[in-house]
């Protein structure tokens, strides 16, 4: 066994742009689509809200993942905002967590003609695809809001420098 003085992973040269996108954070939410096997989730982090007459949440999905291809295939999702007792759901719809059975077996969901509706989140909203496009290495979502429902935000929880952190 080596010890070492320095982290044996650590990248020798960071990229600046990737410690940039660290340090901006965000809420962290989970979008799902699709119904019965052909539902799919993932952990999103990278999304703002654009208001106006009709507004919408923009996102940037991973073009490999399910949910792209359910997002797609139904026009429709679901985005629930996660709180600091999510974490670990988070964790398994990033697909950095161990998923007994599948990750829509680790909490209770609520099927809704938008996709499955994560039964313990206080806020969450039903959306539409409109639009996408490709940008770097992402696909650019843009999902109109259909149905808002705003609860309590207790103990959020947020992703900033590849980490969770719960406020206060």
């Amino acid at each position: 066994m080596t010890i070492h003085t320095t982290h044996p992973f650590a990248d020798p040269e960071p990229d600046p742009v990737r410690r940039l996108r660290g340090r901006l954070g965000g809420a962290v939410t989970v979008w799902t689509a699709g119904a019965g096997a052909g539902r799919a989730g993932l952990t999103v982090s990278s999304l703002l809200v654009a208001l106006g007459p009709r507004p919408a949440l923009l996102a940037l999905i991973d073009p490999d993942s399910d949910l792209i291809g359910a997002l797609r295939e139904t026009g429709r999702a679901v985005v629930q905002v996660l709180s600091w007792p999510d974490r670990g759901l988070a964790e398994v719809f990033a697909g950095t967590g161990p998923a007994p059975g599948g990750p829509f077996r680790q909490a209770e969901w609520v099927d809704t003609d938008h996709g499955p509706r994560l039964a313990s989140a206080t806020t969450w909203a039903t959306v539409r695809l409109v639009g996408e496009r490709d940008v770097g290495w992402s696909v650019e979502v843009t999902a109109e809001l259909d149905r808002v429902e705003v609860g309590e935000d207790t103990a959020p929880l947020m992703h900033r420098r590849g980490r969770f952190l719960r406020l206060e």
